[in-house]
């Protein structure tokens, strides 16, 4: 085969180019280098050395590379001087030079799997069996009262539990982990207990709260007649939930309680007037199962009637408090609403009976801070871009804001639901005074605290700081969700490799409004290469397989997305009514796709039946 002796000479050219600009960079960034920890030493060389690497546009490189049969450089991430100086060394031979390129003390090819198999290993902890990239499950509240939830949990793939600080308390918390090491403890198996920062996250504020209402809803067809009843569970106020979860939720008094038994029929007559029956199917612990095949309303005091199968007489009792129905705003394309300073109970628009307004809807935001930061023009996003606004003007009380986007039938803005501001130059970061007395706690009972809106190497040092104060020897994952976050990676991964160990999480919610939805893939992809380069562990998070967790059915798209997902070293996952399935799904899929990638590369197992043109996917069954 004849080489072109031109082309190997502008091949051996520009590899000498990238070779010396990644050693002037290690050279201006040695401080940097020098500063973090002896175990991550080579890794930040290697992420220097990568992002010098980054500086060049080698499309051309790599369309010569490719036609000699060589590696192209498109996943040299772990170790760049080596594969570098590998492809220099070919070249030379190629032009009849027989010198060897090596430079002492980089990451070498081999090495590069090892060092982030062990950073990965310190920070999750043992990887289950026949799958090498972890589970995160974010624990919900009933994780505190219900052990078999959080065992099942665990005896599905559970490798990490995630507890949000932003939700519940230290009594929660603390039974939530007690479950947990109960469950480690039964089944013999790890499991972190990762505790999330809540950050200076900014949210809505609260929402007038609407009428105590209970509505019991069976599912119909399109004929309307009911298919499935509603399963309703019966129990005295503060009982322990079902490891099921019922799809509504009855408190009744104890003593009337005991005397329902199985088959037996409870009627009522609901806010509507309509006489209702509950048929009860049994028991579980404290409470008492039942199905309504009526679509029903029921307020607190509402008198439930007991009527036993094989005894004559009845029972009166009224039902207990009702949690009130969660309010919302309801917006629309050049609505005006009014984001208050002060923590005043969001209402709906007023409007007079010939259609005008009167007063603008209005709700407050978790940080009134941000205010003196904002500006006339720019944009704003409600609970993750599903209602987009622009600041009309920046009030001494309050922001007006225009609503620019928003569904065809009206937007429901709830509380508690993140607002984002990606163009405002926001001031707003570091440790909020809740974070460093919940960080005690963390310090104490969690194995990683994962770090809420880090925007640069001074919120690590800050963070880093409170740990030592606190004497506490944890691992920290750094929530990626922001544009700042973003442009400073490697410098909050140089400062975070002087503490061990470390990872990355993508936050992608966040992440994605506040980068934009059309650059986010490739921000997504930017992360998962810079990780890489410094042997950093990250997860992928948000939103993954959320429908499954949430209604028990999953989209395609979804699938797509988790089996994407193998290429981080964790998933995690958001709680919801059927986290558990959705726990057993994204197990089958991480061990299945795992015999097609790993990391970038792409993996190519045998075909049964590639002999007879025929295509087949059973030996890849898990």
């Amino acid at each position: 085969m004849k080489f072109n002796p031109e082309v190997l000479q502008q091949i051996n050219v520009r590899l000498s180019e990238i070779i010396d600009k990644a050693k002037t960079l290690e050279n201006n960034y040695s401080e940097h280098i020098l500063r973090v920890l002896p175990v991550y030493r080579r890794s930040a060389l290697n992420l220097v050395h990568y992002l010098a690497f980054r500086t060049f546009n080698i499309d051309e490189l790599q369309q010569q590379l490719r036609e000699l049969g060589l590696p192209s450089l498109s996943s040299i991430e772990a170790h760049v001087m080596d594969s570098l100086l590998s492809i220099k060394t070919i070249i030379n031979h190629l032009q009849n030079n027989p010198t060897t390129e090596d430079i002492p003390g980089v990451v070498r090819i081999h090495e590069s799997r090892k060092l982030l198999k062990r950073n990965t290993k310190l920070l999750f902890g043992y990887k289950s069996k026949k799958r090498l990239t972890r589970i995160m499950v974010t624990l919900p509240g009933e994780a505190a009262d219900n052990y078999n939830f959080v065992q099942n949990l665990m005896e599905l793939g559970m490798n990490s539990a995630r507890i949000n600080c932003a939700h519940d308390g230290p009594e929660e918390w603390s039974r939530m982990i007690a479950n947990v090491k109960q469950a480690k403890k039964t089944l013999k198996k790890n499991c972190k207990v990762m505790m999330d920062l809540g950050g200076p996250k900014l949210r809505t504020g609260e929402i007038k709260p609407g009428p105590q209402v209970l509505r019991i809803k069976p599912a119909r067809n399109v004929l309307g007649q009911v298919i499935k009843p509603s399963r309703v569970w019966l129990a005295p106020q503060g009982s322990e939930r079902p490891a099921t979860a019922p799809d509504a939720v009855i408190p009744v008094d104890t003593q009337w309680l005991a005397n329902v038994k199985r088959h037996s029929a409870i009627f009522f007559t609901d806010s509507r007037n309509k006489k209702c029956k509950i048929t009860m199917e049994g028991r579980e612990g404290e409470g008492r199962w039942g199905v309504c095949y009526d679509s029903a309303y029921l307020t607190s005091g509402t008198e439930l009637v007991l009527r036993r199968t094989k005894k004559s007489g009845k029972e009166i009792v009224k039902t207990g408090e009702l949690l009130p129905l969660e309010q919302y705003i309801t917006l629309h394309v050049d609505d005006t609403l009014l984001l208050t300073k002060h923590p005043v109970a969001g209402e709906n628009a007023v409007i007079a009976d010939d259609g005008s307004l009167v007063e603008p809807a209005h709700i407050s935001c978790t940080l009134p801070a941000i205010f003196k930061d904002v500006k006339r023009g720019e944009p704003i996003y409600f609970d993750d871009g599903k209602i987009e606004g622009t600041i009309e003007e920046v009030l001494p009380e309050a922001l007006k804001i225009k609503i620019t986007y928003a569904r065809d039938n009206g937007g429901k803005l709830k509380a508690d639901k993140g607002i984002n501001l990606p163009n405002s130059d926001l001031k707003i970061s570091g440790l909020t005074e809740k974070d460093k007395q919940d960080l005690a706690f963390v310090a104490e009972h969690a194995d990683v605290v994962n770090f809420s809106f880090v925007n640069s190497e001074n919120d690590v040092q800050e963070l880093i700081d409170e740990l030592r104060e606190l004497d506490a020897r944890i691992g920290i994952i750094f929530k990626i969700e922001t544009q700042k976050g973003f442009k400073n990676l490697p410098l909050i991964l140089l400062k975070g490799m002087e503490t061990y160990p470390i990872g990355v999480m993508i936050a992608r919610g966040d992440l994605a409004i506040e980068t934009g939805w059309n650059n986010f893939a490739s921000i997504q992809e930017e992360i998962l290469r810079i990780c890489e380069a410094a042997h950093i562990p990250d997860v992928w998070a948000t939103q993954v397989l959320e429908n499954l967790a949430k209604k028990g059915v999953p989209s395609r798209a979804e699938i797509t997305d988790a089996a994407a997902a193998n290429r981080a070293e964790c998933v995690m996952l958001n709680k919801g009514l059927y986290i558990a399935k959705a726990v057993k799904m994204l197990d089958k899929i991480l061990r299945r796709m795992q015999r097609f990638q790993k990391k970038k590369d792409t993996l190519l197992p045998r075909l049964e039946n590639a002999e007879n043109l025929q295509l087949s996917h059973k030996e890849f069954d898990v």
